[in-house]
């Protein structure tokens, strides 16, 4: 695992979009694993703007999101479809056919999550996988206790969750109850993983997810078994971590300049 300490939440999201955009260059045809939320709000920003002014092709690029409400429908403004289309699918090349949501909107949601995942390999898996994640350490829709071999599935969201999303939401009784999510193993099966955090309140999630123990009460901590994850967070996200952890590389980043290690 390696952590980069930023300065900043923009600062967080002109690294996430570099790395991105190395994959990209790397593999123009690559698949990706994203994620909704204002978390990569700046790295969606910057990564258009590489787009419009260094002409960052996504023409071959495949798209799978993490989740999106069940029962709601992909024009609803609260929806994870709309939030990517307007954030940006629409602003950048890629093929509107290239790029995947679960359906919330389907009776037999079972059935969707075993269609998602066999989409996903047809494509021949995630090559970069983007996550956010919930005060509760949930990383896509997977909530404390959900078991870690869960793929594409049904999710009942923990009221903390509820009450995270209720600030997109006019009030909290708006907020969808259930979600259709990628599982543990699912995003474990990504050849490379990318965490973003931001803020104070994540710091603790953070914590867990990088040197706490291995456990399904904190979802993310599962990622400590995964052989190329890269953690990426503006300082108050970082401000639980301890300045040592075994097996890490933890690089700063200072103003964009200045670089320090410790492992």
């Amino acid at each position: 695992m390696r952590i980069i300490i930023t300065d900043s939440y923009r600062q967080m999201g002109r690294e996430a979009a570099n790395m991105v955009a190395g994959q990209l260059y790397l593999k123009p045809d690559s698949v990706l694993g994203l994620a909704t939320g204002s978390t990569p709000l700046p790295m969606y920003r910057r990564l258009i703007a590489l787009h419009r002014s260094l002409g960052l092709d996504f023409s071959e690029v495949t798209t799978f999101n993490l989740d999106e409400y069940v029962g709601m429908a992909p024009d609803n403004p609260q929806s994870y479809h709309y939030f990517m289309n307007e954030n940006f699918f629409r602003k950048v090349n890629i093929q509107p056919d290239h790029t995947h949501l679960p359906d919330g909107m389907v009776k037999d949601l079972e059935a969707e999550g075993h269609r998602y995942d066999a989409l996903i390999q047809q494509n021949g898996g995630i090559d970069l996988q983007v996550l956010g994640i919930g005060q509760n350490a949930h990383i896509g829709f997977n909530e404390p206790d959900v078991k870690f071999e869960a793929r594409t599935h049904c999710v009942a969201l923990d009221e903390e969750t509820i009450r995270a999303n209720s600030r997109f939401f006019e009030s909290p009784d708006e907020v969808p109850r259930d979600a259709i999510s990628m599982g543990i193993k699912t995003i474990m099966m990504a050849r490379r993983i990318l965490l973003l955090a931001n803020g104070t309140s994540k710091a603790e999630a953070v914590r867990k997810a990088v040197c706490g123990s291995v456990r399904p009460e904190a979802p993310a901590s599962i990622l400590q078994l995964h052989r190329d994850v890269t953690v990426i967070l503006d300082r108050a996200a970082a401000s639980h971590l301890p300045t040592h952890i075994e097996g890490t590389k933890i690089i700063h980043k200072n103003n964009g300049k200045n670089t320090t290690f410790s492992s």
